[in-house]
């Protein structure tokens, strides 16, 4: 009995899936985004939100950092974000690093709000979910020691 369950709820996904409208499919032909479109958007947006100090695991970041620092290097803005995309939906996941201080489940919020309107509005896909990995909290003492020189080094005059 449960299997029959299990069936009618996996079809009712898939009709609701193919009810939804969108403005990329009309009469005229169909549009099509790239996920890395989608996942450019999901960065921006996230970054936008007050509280994110960085987007992607440590290995990311770092690497990230090091291509900021080579001249005409463009910025991932895409670093951190993960996205599966249909015709007409998108799913996304984020790893972020959030400031010490701010409250995780508000900067969630807040992320996702953003990223919803952010991809909805320029995509025209829907958003079904936004998932968020918070990695790290950063503290304000790590600044504080990347910006100061190593005790034992002598300074250039």
């Amino acid at each position: 009995m449960p299997e029959a369950k299990q069936s009618d709820s996996n079809q009712t996904t898939q009709n609701n899936a193919a009810d939804v409208r969108s403005p990329l499919v009309t009469d005229m032909g169909t549009t099509t985004i790239a996920e890395n479109v989608v996942a450019k958007l999901t960065g921006i947006a996230a970054r936008e939100v007050p509280g994110v100090f960085g987007m992607g695991n440590a290995a990311r970041r770092a690497f990230d950092t090091l291509t900021d620092r080579i001249p005409g290097s463009q910025t991932n803005v895409s670093g951190g974000v993960s996205v599966e995309k249909g015709e007409k939906q998108t799913a996304i996941d984020l790893t972020i690093v959030v400031e010490y201080g701010t409250s995780i489940v508000d900067v969630a919020e807040a992320i996702r709000r953003n990223v919803v309107r952010a991809v909805e509005q320029g995509t025209g896909l829907q958003v079904v979910e936004v998932n968020i990995d918070v990695t790290d909290v950063h503290l304000p003492e790590e600044d504080d020691t990347e910006d100061k020189p190593a005790k034992d080094s002598p300074e250039l005059n």
